[in-house]
């Protein structure tokens, strides 16, 4: 065992944050070492950290923070036992746990809550089958969603979902929030390519859900309920999932609009058309001129907006040759890109984000309108950022209707950042109201997580919502599994 375990074991001392961002040193309770001896019984002293640096990096993923809490411990399991053994633990004891992957979500789905400890899953990392034939793969949580698709494709089969993090998020984060990716508008989310799980419930039991087949309707599909729980109903140990054939001929079509709501409408006009390309990526001027800056591009001197598409399989180029055509008619600037300046423009797609995480001042949202109301709601997002005086920039996976709007502020100085604040708040809050309106949602793929409670209730009316806790009663009697998200 070593120091740092004995000092979390014993002595008690650990590290709180105060409201505000200041922080506390204080001990722990009586329970809360015996807790933690417990817990480090069943473990060898690499997989248990009570560090102040180590809580502190753990303690948060990538999205906004409500309140800031630092954990009792951080574990790392290697085995499905490991998870048994830390679930009995908690569970005897009654610490909620807080299952993290990669730590790359952006709704706070993996923040620390108060008197948690926090149970990293990225040493899970192997492939533990992979079978051509029957084009599956199962993998344990940790594997990161590039490996996966690197070991697939010498058997020309790929992972179909793609989030643009797909280099360093692992297949269990993509279940936990039922992620999508550039590809979904052809090849669907995370859970269209899940068939069978291996969980561990908040007993320490554990379960196996689903089938190896592709097609299977016995019994209710828990497998489905299980993708996009954020770990609220167990903890996915394994996870079966289905790989697709990887396309022989890809090609990259640019479109450089001189506004955003044309880009827009040549969306609608691909669809018309009846050609289901497999990325339909869109990003407005305030995306392109960020994307110049960070990588010293000229995007913006070809257009005001990038419609972003790409076709893939043996009628590749057959269905390109369509989509230029629509999109010159409705008076795009069309380019057929050379092969290494069509991976460029996925690329940058893929890290549109920027380098930013977002904080108060910064918040990226994940909403999703019918393909029909496109148009109209980035007319009406332009519209917002206008009236309460906030920075906007978007980008959509346009094929399926999900966008990524991202408000914004830049501090000034204190007397003005609370008004700055209200503001921001405000717009977020109308995206989110015309959004629904419009028949939407408040998240297409990144989940609810913490941050996204506050208009859960917007989108659902109480029957339904006390449906979901009634589930989550029957799945986790004693709610220690990431209390306080999804639901």
């Amino acid at each position: 065992m070593s120091d740092e375990t004995v000092i979390a074991a014993t002595s008690g001392e650990s590290i709180r944050s105060r409201t505000g961002g200041g922080t506390e040193t204080t001990r722990h309770t009586a329970a809360q070492r015996d807790f933690l001896a417990e817990l480090a019984n069943g473990l060898d002293a690499r997989q248990l950290a009570g560090d102040e640096e180590t809580l502190t990096v753990y303690s948060i993923d990538q999205g906004p923070m409500v309140e800031r809490h630092l954990p009792l411990a951080v574990v790392w399991a290697e085995s499905v036992e490991d998870v048994q053994h830390v679930v009995r633990s908690c569970a005897e004891h009654q610490v909620p746990i807080v299952a993290r992957g990669a730590g790359t979500g952006v709704s706070g789905g993996a923040h620390a809550t108060e008197g948690c400890i926090v149970l990293s899953l990225e040493r899970m990392n192997r492939i533990l089958e992979l079978n051509p034939d029957d084009e599956t793969a199962v993998v344990e949580p940790g594997v990161i969603n590039a490996d996966l698709n690197a070991a697939a494709a010498p058997h020309g089969l790929m992972y179909a979902p793609d989030p643009a993090s797909y280099k360093m998020s692992t297949i269990g984060g993509n279940v936990a929030t039922n992620a999508g990716g550039l590809r979904c508008a052809k090849y669907g989310v995370t859970r269209d390519s899940v068939l069978a799980l291996d969980v561990v419930m908040a007993d320490g039991s554990l379960m196996h859900t689903g089938h190896q087949t592709f097609k299977g309707v016995a019994g209710y599909d828990l497998t489905a309920l299980l993708v996009g729980s954020e770990g609220t109903l167990g903890i996915v140990v394994g996870i079966t999932v289905r790989l697709k054939y990887l396309p022989r001929e890809v090609h990259t079509i640019a479109a450089f609009y001189q506004d955003f709501r044309n880009a827009a409408a040549g969306v609608l006009a691909v669809g018309r058309a009846r050609v289901q390309p497999a990325i339909m990526e869109l990003l407005d001027n305030g995306t392109l001129e960020q994307l110049d800056e960070l990588h010293g591009g000229d995007l913006q001197k070809r257009g005001k907006s990038l419609l972003l598409i790409q076709t893939d399989g043996f009628g590749a180029a057959a269905e390109a040759d369509v989509v230029r055509q629509v999109l010159a008619a409705g008076g795009a600037t069309v380019t057929t890109e050379a092969s290494a300046e069509a991976e460029m423009l996925v690329e940058l797609r893929r890290n549109s984000r920027g380098v930013e995480v977002d904080d108060e001042f910064r918040v990226g949202e994940d909403i999703a309108v019918p393909r029909s109301r496109l148009v109209d709601f980035v007319a009406e997002l332009e519209a917002m950022a206008a009236r309460f005086q906030v920075r906007l920039k978007v980008v959509a996976h346009a094929g399926d209707g999900n966008l990524h709007p991202t408000f914004w502020m830049d501090r000034v100085d204190p007397a003005t950042d609370a008004d700055a604040l209200v503001r921001l708040n405000a717009a977020l809050d109308e995206s989110i109201r015309v959004g629904l309106e419009m028949g939407g949602t408040i998240t297409g793929e990144h989940g609810i997580g913490q941050y996204k409670l506050r208009w859960l209730g917007l989108e659902q009316p109480e029957p339904v919502r006390e449906l979901q806790r009634r589930i989550k009663e029957l799945f986790d009697p004693q709610g220690i599994l990431n209390p306080g998200k999804a639901i």
